[in-house]
């Protein structure tokens, strides 16, 4: 049989261990099971539903502190980021427990005194939850988590690069009595992915690229099946010349360079008023000198690595085709000597134009290109000058100002200031080629239902 081999990239590519590659016959099992088994798990009701999860979680929180150093080994996150994964997304597990009755229950839509009419919100069946590496816990607990309590039964793909966590997250779910069927996982790179959509699925709930993305929408067309999509992007954050620049500088700094810079809704372009760029700069200088780019495991680390050589070769085409477009270093951290694996420096870039790969594509690393505006208007234009709309931010201490952008900004979430988009009450999702539909709130618990409509009279 096939295998999937685990590598540690903060630590020169060092075996982890391995997983066995699903096959074709096995995905089709799963898929037939969880067919097999949705109706009881639908019938259950929500309730039940609830109880048969609960224990779930108590089990991944009191294992976060082993998950938290197995994602660390894995995905070469700092340990202290790991940590702060494993513990906020067990609370997110706890915020899905305790508002998914109240999203989902029945809506009463008109009443008189001869009629009623209401909303039933009802599983769509099978859903196929496929999750990317970047945080190889949490996305599994946003996809798989709110689709079981909707009703939904669940096949799930982890991503390729983290089997290890999906093997830890497999067996926590196959450890409480769920009925056979209800969760299963399948284990592989992009083709397992394409054999399980193709299975007798009614939903595809997917996190990553926007390339996979689109093919997994076609999937879903020629089956005609609902898909939630959340893609990719390239977030713009529009810093205006009346801010504290050095407030400002941590902010920039802070969603930029979390995970190394891989995480969707980072910011990902960074547009200054030319008054101040330089100043910015400067304290984003300061800002990275000081943090530590090390050995994920030690407790000391700010900034650990990409997930694969893969990673940091495609960085690097990005950042060279840059410089040879005109693009200036600004700043650049030195990778000590002592470090084997997919480092890449953290990076500062100006001269920034539109040609360049920085600016039209997504980067997914400890790089940002910097770009200058002069007016409001053109700062609006420069957000705007992408194929994503995921995330954005404006930081401006005149608020009807920077309320004005926001409302001119094509993305599905805009956090002005110290906004932060991260709470669970909030839906999720973007424009563009960022995806289509919304997670998270009760909109992202409908968003995995039928919705019926119940008139009696």
């Amino acid at each position: 049989m096939d295998k999937l081999i685990s590598t540690n990239p903060g630590n020169n590519y060092i075996k982890l261990g391995e997983v066995n590659i699903s096959t074709a016959s096995e995905i089709k099992q799963k898929v037939t099971q969880a067919n097999n088994t949705k109706t009881k798990w639908k019938n259950f009701g929500i309730k039940k539903r609830i109880e048969f999860l609960k224990s779930i979680y108590d089990e991944f929180v009191k294992r976060k502190e082993e998950l938290a150093i197995l994602i660390m080994k894995e995905t070469g996150k700092p340990i202290q980021q790991t940590i702060r994964e494993a513990k906020w997304y067990t609370e997110g597990f706890q915020w899905f427990l305790d508002n998914a009755e109240q999203s989902l229950k029945d809506e009463i839509t008109f009443k008189d005194s001869s009629s009623i009419n209401k909303i039933v919100y009802e599983p769509m069946g099978v859903a196929a939850v496929i999750t990317p590496w970047n945080f190889p816990f949490g996305m599994a607990v946003w996809g798989i988590v709110p689709n079981l309590l909707a009703g939904n039964t669940v096949v799930f793909k982890t991503s390729e690069e983290s089997p290890l966590v999906g093997k830890f997250i497999e067996k926590v779910f196959l450890n409480h009595n769920l009925p056979k069927g209800v969760f299963a996982e399948v284990y592989g790179a992009g083709d397992v992915g394409k054999t399980l959509v193709e299975n007798n699925i009614n939903l595809i709930w997917f996190t990553g690229s926007t390339f996979v993305g689109k093919f997994l929408y076609k999937t879903a067309a020629e089956k005609f099946i609902k898909v939630l999509l959340e893609m990719g992007g390239s977030n713009p954050c529009v810093v205006f010349e009346d801010v504290d620049v050095k407030i400002a500088a941590e902010l920039v700094y802070a969603s930029r360079f979390q995970n190394c810079g891989q995480v969707c809704n980072a910011i990902k372009r960074l547009i200054v008023h030319k008054s101040i760029a330089d100043s910015v700069t400067n304290e984003l200088k300061k800002i990275l000198t000081s943090k530590i780019l090390g050995d994920p495991k030690d407790e000391k680390t700010d900034i650990g690595t990409l997930v694969a050589k893969r990673q940091v070769d495609l960085l690097k085409g990005q950042v060279d085709d840059a410089l040879e477009k005109g693009a200036k270093i600004l700043y650049q951290k030195e990778i000590p000597n002592n470090l084997k694996g997919a480092y890449y420096p953290p990076t500062l870039l100006g001269n920034i134009t539109k040609d360049m790969r920085v600016w039209k594509e997504e980067v997914f690393g400890p790089v940002l290109p910097i770009m200058t505006f002069a007016t409001e208007q053109e700062a609006v234009d420069f957000a705007n000058d992408t194929l994503y709309g995921l995330g954005s931010r404006v930081i401006s201490n005149d608020k009807k100002r920077a309320e004005r952008v926001a409302s001119q900004i094509e993305a599905g979430t805009v956090e002005i200031n110290k906004g932060d988009r991260w709470l669970l009450c909030n839906p999720f999702g973007g424009y563009k080629n960022s995806g289509m539909g919304r997670e998270h709130g009760a909109i992202g618990f409908q968003e995995l239902c039928q919705i019926k409509v119940i008139s009696t009279g």
